[in-house]
């Protein structure tokens, strides 16, 4: 992971500046870049508490950013981002405020929207294999499974 070559703590943070400008990013995800860069320990916390200090990183700016970019892009749901958040070492605090930029009803609509596109393509198969295959499909996408159900079941109802 290591480059061969070793940037100074000013060169490095002239490049984790602009690394950061680019997009937001996790402490995490800054921090392995800086030891990429072959920094040691010591000079990349400091290097961290200057990004932090001149608002380069923010991880609850960057926690709410993912979770409603994956959520509009990627249409996940709340799990799967709660899950991507966890791998990318963001606090549970923060965590949370990414999920509340997710609204309840804009949610409830997409699920709708999937559950319903599923069972559609899956028109020809047998019935409980229709369910099975549409309830995985939304649980693979991070969706909870009481939400699932209650809509699985509305489609049943039809």
């Amino acid at each position: 992971m290591f480059s061969s070559q070793r940037f100074s703590k000013e060169e490095a943070l002239k490049k984790i500046k602009n690394y950061c400008s680019y997009q937001e990013r996790s402490h995490n995800e800054v921090k392995e870049k800086l030891y990429s860069f072959g920094l040691f320990k010591v000079e990349t916390e400091e290097i961290l508490s200057i990004l932090i200090e001149e608002n380069y990183l923010n991880e609850e700016r960057f926690a709410k950013q993912f979770a409603g970019g994956k959520f509009r892009m990627k249409q996940w749901g709340r799990r799967k981002i709660q899950y991507e958040l966890q791998q990318k070492g963001v606090n549970k605090q923060n965590i949370k405020l990414g999920l509340k930029e997710i609204e309840e009803k804009q949610y409830e609509a997409v699920l709708q929207k999937l559950a319903a596109k599923k069972w559609k393509e899956l028109s020809g198969e047998q019935y409980l294999v229709r369910q099975a295959k549409t309830n995985a499909y939304l649980l693979q996408k991070g969706y909870e499974q009481s939400l699932i159900s209650t809509v699985i079941n509305s489609l049943i109802k039809g």
